[in-house]
């Protein structure tokens, strides 16, 4: 007899699925028997595509715990592993708790619980983040009126010195003082990010990379390779469609010009490139909210990476790694998908830069 979820009753069933811990079930040759939905988005793959599987295929462990859980399924004994590193296919890694149960089936099958410790760092994280956010919005609407305020009079004296003068070059001065004063008002409002009110509709995640991309292809001009690897199973979700684009398209923008920073750096056969992935993630937290569904969606680039002092700061406003950067565009993306609900992070490493964006699919109340 064998573990089969799908003559489980609706209610274990329903159990099941709507568990936060990832819930594995091997057979005894260690092919994949079943994964929950937890499990699923753990390891990025579908009961449909990993079942009868090996388990190699789905992560890389070390040959000792293969050994282990080779050992377990033989003489029917648990164990409990803490802080083990699993390495998944993609290349990334997780941190996890997870115990081995074996089942007393014929032949018996182990049934694996994982905790991934790395969710707890990341909500920690998140929460960090949410709240710099929000430290960082107040002091700028205050800052802000702090500055238009006397930005204000200074314009409006100029405007009127300028009608009093009769000399063309004398105007020339007030005319600088007032075109001055306009571009520190509207840095001043860049600052603040959008101030228009979400145009909420049905948004198709992929429409919006794809506009992203062709504009990317467009300014490049063919010397930057655009990657795509979409997960076709994403719904639509409520969203504006607009305010999304720009959002992307900053942080593509950032990509695209570091992809150029160290282009003399590429070979012929890894040029310049930037990858466009998404994959859809079920009982998801973002922050300290927890999502049905959500979609993850990483934008990579290959250039030289971000320094490690400055990847902390920089979704701050005014915080830029280049000389002829505002340091406006990350933190207005920030402010973007702050909207939407979502989160942006950032990891980097020389020869890799990843922007991972959360969004909710579903229309929270």
């Amino acid at each position: 007899m064998s573990f089969q979820p799908a003559t489980l009753g609706s209610g274990y069933k329903s159990i099941l699925d709507s568990l936060t811990t990832a819930v594995l079930v091997l057979g005894d040759d260690l092919t994949i028997r079943y994964l929950n939905p937890a499990a699923e988005s753990l390891f990025e793959t579908s009961m449909t595509r990993s079942q009868g599987l090996p388990l190699s295929d789905v992560l890389i462990d070390s040959q000792d715990a293969l050994k282990t859980l080779y050992a377990a399924a033989g003489n029917g004994q648990s164990y409990t592993r803490r802080e083990a590193e699993f390495a998944m296919l993609s290349g990334s890694r997780l941190t996890v708790d997870y115990s081995v149960t074996p089942i007393t089936l014929d032949p018996t099958e182990l049934l694996i619980e994982i905790q991934p410790r790395d969710r707890l760092i990341r909500i920690s994280r998140e929460e960090d983040i949410i709240s710099q956010q929000e430290t960082t919005r107040i002091l700028v609407r205050g800052m802000a009126h702090e500055i238009k305020n006397p930005l204000g009079g200074i314009r409006g004296a100029a405007q009127l010195l300028d009608r009093e003068l009769d000399s063309e070059d004398q105007r020339e001065y007030t005319r600088v003082i007032i075109d001055e004063a306009d571009r520190l008002r509207s840095l001043v409002d860049r600052m603040l990010g959008p101030n228009k009110a979400l145009k909420i509709a049905s948004t198709n995640i992929h429409e919006i990379l794809e506009r992203v991309r062709t504009l990317v292809e467009a300014e490049s001009k063919g010397r930057v390779r655009l990657r795509r690897d979409y997960d076709p199973s994403i719904p639509e979700f409520p969203g504006d469609k607009e305010q999304l684009i720009q959002a992307f398209l900053n942080i593509a923008r950032n990509a695209m010009e570091a992809a150029f920073e160290n282009e003399s750096g590429h070979s012929a056969e890894v040029p310049p490139t930037i990858t466009f992935r998404t994959r859809a993630l079920r009982q998801f937290t973002i922050g300290h909210r927890r999502h049905r569904l959500a979609c993850r969606i990483d934008i990579i680039d290959n250039g030289p990476g971000i320094p490690a002092d400055l990847l902390q700061n920089i979704f701050y406003p005014m915080i830029s790694g280049r000389a002829s950067g505002t340091g406006l565009g990350l933190s207005i993306t920030q402010s973007i998908i702050g909207q939407h609900r979502g989160l942006v992070e950032c990891a980097s490493e020389p020869g890799r830069t990843d922007f991972i964006i959360f969004l909710p699919l579903e229309d929270s109340k």
